[in-house]
C-alpha cells in the first residue's frame, strides 16, 4: 500500500490526505500500546487541519539532508483528561514557534515523537498548519509514558530547548540539564496546565533524525489500520492479522471484569483484570498500565500473580474482539470483550541501554525482560 501521490514542484511526492486519517489513527493507536491518546480526538484534529490547509507531504528519514532541521511534537499529559479537555487549536503551533525562537532557526520538517492514536495525529496537524513536510518515523516505535523514553536519549540528543503551550495562552520554554529533568519539570508544569499540554522538543539535525527516528512508523500505522478494516470486511480475525503482520502473538481473548484507574501526577495509572472467553475460558490475566500497558500477568486460581506473559518494552495491545478497533487505557470499561496481543519492540529497546531506560525494572517490576518470542 502506498501513500496518495500528487504533483509538487519538479516531482511527484507522497502525501497524507483526509482519506488516510482513519487508517493511520487506527493503526497508530494499536502501536500506542493502549496509550498515545484517543484516536477519535486525534482524527478530528487532523481531519480539520487537512481540510482547512490541504494535504501534508511525507518524506522518509533517509531523504533528510544535513542542513535540515527537524522538530517532533506531541501532547503530554493524562489521556483520561485529554479526552475531556481537547486542545483549543493553536497550542501545537505556538509550542513549535517557541522552539524556533529559542534556537534562532526555522524548522524544515515536522516529526512524530511517539506512535499513538492522538500523538500520531499531532505532527500531521502541525505540518498542515505550518506548511512543512512530515517525516515518516517517530522516536519510539510505540508510545511510552515519559519524555526521556525515546531513542534520541540513547543517542545523547537533548530534549531542550523544549516548549509547552496550553489552551489558556500560556507558553513555557525549558532548558534543562538532561532529558530526565525535562520530564520531571515538564510533568509538574503539565499538571498546573490542567494535566495536558502541547509540546515541541528534541530539535534534530537532518543527520540525527535519519539515524535516531524509527523509520516508517506512519506507513506501518496506515498499513495496520487498513489491515484491520479489510479483515473485518472479510470476516477474518483482525487481531490475528495484526499479530501475523507485525510478528507478534495473541495472549488471550477475554471479558474485562474490573478496571482500577486514577489520575496521579499527570499520568493515568491502574490495572484491568480480564476473564478468558472461548478457548481461553478459565484463565484470568491482569494488565498494569501507566498511560500505556506495561505488563500482562497470568493470575492463578487464588487471584495471585503468576507468569509474566509480556512486559515493556514489548507492546501490549488491546483491541475489540469483534471489530479489531484499538481500546486505549482511558477507554477500557467493565464488560468489554477484547483481544490482548503482544508485538515486539524496536530492536534498540532490547539492548542493555534500552532496557535500562524503559525495561520492566525501571517501572518497579521485579523481573527481567523476556522477549515475547520466548
Amino acid at each position: 500500500m502506498s501513500w496518495t501521490v500528487a504533483g509538487h514542484i519538479g516531482a511527484e511526492a507522497p502525501q497524507i490526505t483526509v482519506a488516510d486519517i482513519p487508517d493511520v489513527a487506527r493503526g497508530a493507536a494499536i502501536l500506542g500500546a493502549g496509550g498515545g491518546g484517543d484516536p477519535w480526538v486525534g482524527s478530528l484534529m487532523a481531519q480539520a487541519a487537512l481540510a482547512e490547509c490541504g494535504p501534508v507531504r511525507i518524506v522518509a528519514p533517509t531523504e533528510l539532508g544535513p542542513d535540515d532541521f527537524v522538530l517532533p511534537v506531541a501532547i503530554m499529559g493524562a489521556p483520561t483528561v485529554i479526552v475531556e479537555k481537547p486542545p483549543a487549536g493553536d497550542e501545537l503551533v505556538r509550542a513549535f514557534a517557541a522552539v524556533e525562537r529559542a534556537v534562532g532557526r526555522k524548522v524544515t520538517h515536522v516529526a512524530c515523537l511517539e506512535a499513538g492514536g492522538l500523538n500520531s495525529m499531532t505532527p500531521i496537524v502541525t505540518a498542515a498548519r505550518t506548511g512543512l513536510p512530515l517525516v515518516d518515523g517517530d522516536g519510539m516505535g510505540r508510545a511510552f509514558p515519559e519524555l526521556q523514553m525515546v531513542l534520541f536519549t540513547l543517542d545523547g540528543i537533548p530534549s531542550s530547548p523544549m516548549a509547552m503551550a496550553d489552551e489558556k495562552g500560556n507558553t513555557v520554554v525549558l532548558d534543562t540539564i538532561d532529558n530526565h529533568w525535562s520530564e520531571r519539570i515538564a510533568r509538574s508544569a503539565t499538571v498546573d496546565m490542567g494535566c495536558s499540554a502541547s509540546i515541541a522538543l528534541y530539535p534534530l539535525t537532518g543527520e540525527q533524525a535519519a539515524t535516531a527516528l524509527v523509520p516508517g512508523t506512519l506507513s506501518l500505522a496506515r498499513d495496520l489500520g487498513a489491515l484491520v478494516r479489510r479483515s473485518r470486511a472479510e470476516h477474518r480475525d483482525p487481531a490475528e492479522a495484526v499479530a501475523d503482520h507485525a510478528g507478534g502473538r495473541i495472549l488471550m481473548r477475554g471479558k474485562v471484569i474490573d478496571v482500577q484507574r486514577r489520575t496521579v501526577a499527570g499520568f493515568a495509572r491502574g490495572t484491568a483484570r480480564l476473564l478468558g472467553i472461548g478457548a481461553d475460558e478459565g484463565r484470568e490475566i491482569e494488565l498494569a498500565f501507566q498511560n500505556e500497558h506495561l505488563l500482562v500477568t497470568e493470575l492463578g486460581s487464588d487471584g495471585r500473580a503468576g507468569e509474566v506473559l509480556a512486559s515493556v518494552p514489548d507492546l501490549v495491545c488491546v483491541v475489540d474482539v469483534d471489530t479489531g478497533e484499538p481500546v486505549t487505557t482511558e477507554a477500557m470499561r467493565y464488560g468489554f470483550r477484547v483481544t490482548v496481543l503482544a508485538l515486539p519492540a524496536h530492536e534498540r529497546w532490547r539492548t542493555p541501554a534500552g532496557l535500562e531506560l524503559v525495561g520492566p525494572r525501571y517501572f518497579g517490576y521485579d523481573h527481567d525482560y523476556r522477549p515475547i518470542e520466548g
